[in-house]
C-alpha cells in the first residue's frame, strides 16, 4: 500500500533492547553517551531533521533493558516495518529497537504508563564472574539464606512509602509506590534473580532494596530492618545500592488489567526473557 507523500507525521512507539555497560543511561546528557542520544541521532540521519524521543522512564548508568518504551513523531509516509529496519541498521550494535506500533499522537510513553517491571540478577556461582556473565549481573559469589530473601521480598507489598530506599525524590509526586509484585526465584543454578513490579520507581529504589535483601540475606541485618526502614524509623538506613549492571529494565504496562494479572501470577513466575 502507498501512503501519500503529503499525509501529516504521527507518532510512533518504539519497543527497545539496550546494553547499558557503555551508556550513562538514557536520558540525554552533553558530551556522554546515553541512550537517547543515540536514538535521537539516528532518527535525524533518516529523517534529515532533529526528532525528540521521550521514554517511559530514565534509565540509570550501566542499567540494561529488553523492554524500554520510547516515542517519537516520524513521517507518515513510512510503515513500522520500514522504521524499524532502518533504525537497526544504523543504531549501534548495543542498542536494539524490538518492535515498532503507530499509536495515537496523545500517547505519552511515560505519562500513559500504569507500570513499570524491572529484573535484577545475583551470581552466587564462581562463574558468574565470567565475562559472559558479569556485564548483565552482581557476581557476589557469596552464600544466601533463601528464605530470607523471600520473607524479605514479600515486605514490599502494597503500598509504602519509599524515601528511605531512593537517593531522591520526586517533590511533585511524592515518595509513594505501590508494589504490585516482588519476589525472588533461583536463577539457572547461578544465583538469584528479583522480580519487581510496581506502579512507579523512585530514584536507584530497586538497588537499595536489593542491597538491603542481600545483607539481610548474608545474616548482616535483620529482617525487620525492612519494616523499620518503610515505616521511616530513625536511626535505620539502607544498605549501599547494589550494582548498576546486575539490573534490568524488563517491562512497560499501559493496561490496568495486565498489571493486576502480575498480582494474581506472583509466585509462579519461570523468568523473563534471556538478556545474557
Amino acid at each position: 500500500m502507498t501512503v501519500p507523500a503529503d499525509l501529516p507525521d504521527r507518532r510512533y512507539k518504539l519497543t527497545l533492547h539496550y546494553d547499558g555497560e557503555r551508556f550513562r543511561g538514557w536520558q540525554h546528557q552533553p558530551s556522554r553517551r546515553t541512550v537517547q542520544g543515540e536514538v535521537e541521532a539516528a532518527l535525524e540521519r533518516l529523517t534529515g531533521r532533529p526528532t525528540s524521543v521521550v521514554a517511559a522512564g530514565r534509565t540509570d548508568t550501566g542499567v540494561h533493558a529488553v523492554g524500554q518504551v520510547a516515542s517519537a513523531v516520524l513521517p507518515a509516509r513510512w510503515t513500522e516495518a520500514t522504521i524499524e529496519r532502518a533504525l537497526n541498521a544504523v543504531l549501534p550494535t548495543d542498542v536494539w529497537i524490538a518492535a515498532v506500533q503507530h499509536v495515537p499522537m496523545a500517547f505519552h510513553a511515560r505519562y500513559h504508563a500504569v507500570g513499570r517491571g524491572y529484573l535484577y540478577r545475583v551470581g552466587v556461582r564462581r562463574d558468574t564472574r565470567s565475562p559472559f556473565h558479569r556485564r548483565w549481573c552482581w557476581p557476589l559469589i557469596r552464600d544466601l539464606n533463601a528464605d530470607a530473601l523471600h520473607d524479605a521480598a514479600a515486605r514490599f507489598h502494597t503500598k509504602h512509602d519509599f524515601r528511605r530506599f531512593a537517593r531522591s525524590g520526586q517533590a511533585e509526586r511524592g515518595s509513594h509506590c505501590t508494589i504490585i509484585r516482588s519476589e525472588w526465584a533461583e536463577w539457572g543454578g547461578a544465583g538469584y534473580e528479583y522480580r519487581v513490579v510496581a506502579n512507579r520507581f523512585l530514584h536507584h529504589m530497586v538497588r537499595y532494596m536489593v542491597g538491603t535483601m542481600i545483607d539481610i540475606a548474608r545474616g548482616r541485618r535483620p529482617a525487620d530492618d525492612v519494616d523499620a526502614l518503610l515505616s521511616a524509623a530513625p536511626g535505620v538506613v539502607t544498605s549501599r545500592p547494589s550494582p548498576a549492571a546486575g539490573l534490568c529494565l524488563v517491562r512497560i504496562y499501559y493496561d490496568q488489567q495486565e498489571l493486576a494479572a502480575e498480582s494474581r501470577s506472583a509466585g509462579t513466575t519461570t523468568g523473563p526473557e534471556r538478556h545474557d
